[in-house]
């Protein structure tokens, strides 16, 4: 009899734990991917790259992931497609930044807003930087300030993005900080930072307004430029930490980006505490710590429900600042 009991709760534990396990083998995304929201080379693309190397060298995912780059809209292309497309695709999470967050926060993802999507997690935080090429005249952003509000229209100030996007609203918090009219500064839209890092390098920009950890890729990579300020309160820990903060050099200028991931809309329960586990894991390892100091990113690991209440936040933070530049329709 004991020998039967015995049999029974082996057979059952087995059924159980096989259970389990062609449960996490469900969750496992078949074909993951990882949407870079713009041409390769720029921020969305290095946020991918985070998580598509961590999870090929910890890994944690059995397929390995791929990047799809859908420039458009700075954001918005990616948002609609997996909000209108995709939104129970468990395959699929999408890059975003701060800079998503403000052109949701002015209505610039079309008839989505912040509450569309499931915010799944943060790998790291990024900051403003002013960057101009290396034979620039300009060796600091005293100097790069004074040209400025000697003659605006002779600094065209170039980032990813269009009007009311966070290169522009770097691009506009530089200009009020040097005493300009920021509807009078000269700023060309690119479709993300690649775009605009091409254009400083063939000389049609004077300034790009873009951010440390792309900066830091590309000064790792060779290319010609040179960082006059950090837009940071103090300095930055690592490769930038020679930087000087635009504070310290008398401009008052902070920006801060997240940068992070989300999924759709209806995507399973399930499927998305798989994913927020798989992140929560991940962002425990060296090999993440490295390849976020690699990539120029500083801590700010957040998942699921933290993440979203932060996100919603910041949303709210910055439909202010928008609107104090004119950029709210009322």
């Amino acid at each position: 009899m004991a020998i039967h009991t015995t049999l029974r709760v082996l057979l059952a534990s087995s059924i159980l734990g096989l259970s389990s396990l062609s449960g996490v083998q469900a969750q496992q995304p078949s074909k993951p991917e990882c949407i870079a929201p713009a041409q390769p080379g720029g921020g969305f693309d290095l946020t991918c790259r985070v998580a598509v190397n961590g999870f090929l060298e910890t890994k944690l995912l059995e397929n390995a992931m791929r990047t799809i780059y859908m420039p458009g809209g700075v954001g918005a292309v990616a948002y609609n497609h997996i909000v209108a497309q995709r939104p129970g695709d468990g395959n699929a999470i999408a890059a975003f930044s701060g800079g998503s967050l403000l052109n949701l926060a002015q209505g610039k993802f079309g008839k989505y807003s912040v509450e569309d999507v499931r915010w799944l997690a943060s790998i790291g935080s990024d900051y403003g930087v002013a960057i101009v090429r290396n034979d620039s005249p300009y060796q600091d952003l005293k100097s790069l300030m004074e040209a400025f509000k000697a003659d605006p229209s002779k600094i065209v100030l170039g980032a990813g993005g269009s009007v009311g996007g966070q290169d522009w609203m770097k691009a506009a918090l530089t200009a009020r900080a040097a005493d300009v009219d920021f509807r009078k500064m000269r700023f060309v839209a690119f479709e993300g930072g690649g775009e605009a890092m091409t254009a400083l390098r063939g000389g049609h920009i004077q300034a790009y307004m873009g951010d440390a950890a792309e900066a830091h890729t590309m000064l790792e990579g060779g290319a010609p430029i040179r960082v006059l300020a950090v837009f940071n309160d103090k300095r930055l820990d690592g490769a930038l930490a020679d930087i000087p903060t635009a504070k310290e050099q008398g401009f008052d200028i902070e920006w801060p980006i997240i940068r992070g991931f989300y999924v759709g809309p209806k995507v399973s329960d399930e499927q998305y505490q798989w994913w927020v586990q798989v992140f929560d894991r991940l962002m425990k390892t060296p090999e993440f710590a490295r390849l976020q100091t690699q990539q120029g990113l500083f801590p700010f690991n957040m998942s699921g429900p933290e993440l979203d209440t932060y996100v919603k936040q910041q949303v709210l933070q910055y439909r202010e600042l928008a609107d104090s530049f004119g950029l709210i329709k009322k």
